[in-house]
Order: structure tokens, then C-alpha cells, then sequence
């Protein structure tokens, strides 16, 4: 698929496509990845066939459809196509999709647990709810090795979703992943990442929205010790009117080596008006040697709005 170019902003994507030859070979040099550490990446942004293939298994009450579709067949959905390179590798060395369907009547927790074996792997799973429904989903990523994919949710309208999405792998594992977030009218999601495990964990969490009065919450949480490097990123695109984003990450860290990042970008689009949005970051540093950044970014393309902020702390125990 031909990449799509995005109107022209300091903070939107440039390029979104599902090819990953339409993105650049990052240097290190980029914004987007002047903080990661691409040689700790496990050659993900080579592209590299999958060795084995994640086990997914999804523990659900009745009312909950899943099934496998090819990827092929959810690729006319542009606005939620990568938008980096890795996202793009992962989407193209995954054959299937999991798609995970919720109706109005579910009202137990929906489970999904992915658990990656040793090697490069790949998993993408799609959980689309349906107009007027109210879930709780759990993801839970466990194992070892390289891992790279996609996490979509489809709100529909006036549905309200609390999900969290947590990273306990091995100590040795490479997690690179995206949660993208697409809100229907006057949906409500709530969406918590917390990443513990892992060698190098980068998580890119984006929100869009397809019609007026959408309610996004993202929540956040990250510890990391003897010299894990832990990154998250989100970016909020109010395109709509009446909408309103809430940001609120908070980590922790220690020991020599030891780095997290937090880039928090939300952009209000022309059309945007009457949107409430605020971002907020806490970083609490437990011992000399860790290094925590945090970068806020709001972009304003109207001013009529009814709120827009965001904040940033990074602190240390008084000794």
C-alpha cells in the first residue's frame, strides 16, 4: 500500500503506510528516535522474518467472537496504518490478525495474554467493541525474545472501554509495540499502560478520533532498574470537535544505565473546537546513575478551546 502523506504539522506523523521501505532507515539522529537505543532493537528495524510465532490466547465470556483474518483484509483502514518503521515491519511479517469482536451484552473481564518465545516474533490483535457496549480487557504480554506488533481498539459510538495493556517480559526480551485507540461519538475509553519487564520496552500509544465527543484517559506506569531502558510515547490527534483527552504517566527508576523517556504529544486540529485536553508526566529518579526524559508537546491549530496544558516533573528523594 502507497504511503499516505499527512497535512502538514510539527507533531503528526508525516508518513503512515503499512510498507516499510515508505520509511527512512533511522540514524539515531531522528526526533522520533534520537532517544531509543536502535543497537539494542534486536535488528527490528531490518526487518527480520519472524522465527517463531507468539502464543495468544484469549480467555472471554460469551458475546466475545474471535477469530483469525488476514491482514489484508483490515488495510483500508489508513488513519490507524503504522507510523514508524518497526510498526511497519511488524505488520508486514504478520500474516493474521487477531480480531477479538465485543457486543452490548458483555459484561465480564475480557482477558488476552501473548506470551513470545525466544527468537523474533510478531502478533497484531484488533478488539473491536461494539456501539453502547461497556468491557474491561486485560493484555498481558509475558516471554522472552524479540517482539514487535500492534495493539487496535475500535470504540464504537457511546461505548466505554477500560483497557490496560502490561509488559512483564523476561529480563533479556525486546518489546516494541503500538496501542492505537480509535473513539466513535461520545465514546469513553480509558486505556493503562504499564511496562515492568523487559531489556529495552518502547510502547507507542495513539488515540484518534472519527466523530465528535470522544473521552480518552490514558494512564501510565513504568519501573526501571539495572540498566533497562523503557520508553513511551503517545500522541493525542483531536481532529474533532467537543473531545477531550486526559495524560497522566508516572515511573520510577535506579541503578547505573538505567533510562526512561516520556514524549507526550497532543495536536488540536483546526476542527478541533471546544476540546478539553491536559498531559501530565512524574518521574521519580531513586539512585544516581538513572536518567529520565521527559518531553511535552501541545499544538494548537484554534484556539477555541475550553482547556489545553501539560506539565513535566522529574525529581529525586531528598537524601
Amino acid at each position: 500500500m502507497s504511503p499516505v502523506m499527512v497535512p502538514a504539522s510539527d507533531h503528526a506523523p508525516l508518513v503512515v503506510s503499512y510498507d516499510p521501505d515508505a520509511f527512512e532507515m533511522p540514524t539515531g539522529r531522528e526526533e522520533e528516535w534520537r532517544f531509543t537505543p536502535i543497537k539494542r532493537l534486536g535488528g527490528l528495524l531490518d526487518g527480520p522474518a519472524a522465527m517463531s510465532t507468539p502464543e495468544v490466547e484469549v480467555i472471554a465470556p460469551a458475546g466475545v467472537v474471535v477469530e483469525a483474518i488476514s491482514r489484508e483484509s483490515v488495510e483500508g483502514d489508513a488513519s490507524s496504518a503504522p507510523i514508524d518503521r518497526i510498526s511497519a515491519v511488524a505488520w508486514a511479517a504478520c500474516p493474521q490478525v487477531t480480531r477479538i469482536t465485543v457486543d452490548d451484552s458483555v459484561a465480564d473481564l475480557v482477558e488476552v495474554v501473548v506470551r513470545t518465545p525466544s527468537g523474533v516474533s510478531y502478533a497484531q490483535i484488533r478488539l473491536e467493541v461494539a456501539a453502547f457496549a461497556r468491557v474491561n480487557v486485560l493484555i498481558r504480554f509475558t516471554g522472552s525474545g524479540v517482539f514487535a506488533g500492534a495493539v487496535q481498539l475500535i470504540a464504537a459510538d457511546q461505548s466505554n472501554v477500560t483497557m490496560a495493556t502490561i509488559v512483564e517480559s523476561d529480563r533479556d526480551a525486546v518489546h516494541v509495540s503500538r496501542v492505537h485507540l480509535r473513539l466513535g461519538r461520545d465514546s469513553t475509553v480509558r486505556n493503562s499502560v504499564i511496562s515492568l519487564g523487559g531489556d529495552l520496552v518502547r510502547v507507542n500509544a495513539t488515540v484518534e478520533y472519527t466523530a465528535p465527543g470522544g473521552n480518552a484517559e490514558l494512564l501510565g506506569l513504568f519501573f526501571a532498574d539495572s540498566g533497562q531502558h523503557h520508553e513511551h510515547r503517545v500522541f493525542v490527534d483531536h481532529s474533532q470537535p467537543h473531545g477531550r483527552s486526559s495524560v497522566i504517566y508516572k515511573g520510577a527508576l535506579e541503578g547505573a544505565g538505567t533510562h526512561t523517556v516520556w514524549i507526550g504529544d497532543v495536536l488540536v486540529r483546526a476542527a478541533a473546537v471546544g476540546i478539553d485536553t491536559y498531559e501530565v508526566n512524574r518521574n521519580l529518579v531513586l539512585s544516581d546513575g538513572a536518567r529520565a526524559d521527559s518531553v511535552p508537546n501541545l499544538e494548537l491549530e484554534t484556539g477555541e478551546v475550553v482547556g489545553a496544558g501539560h506539565a513535566s516533573a522529574t525529581g529525586r528523594f531528598d537524601d
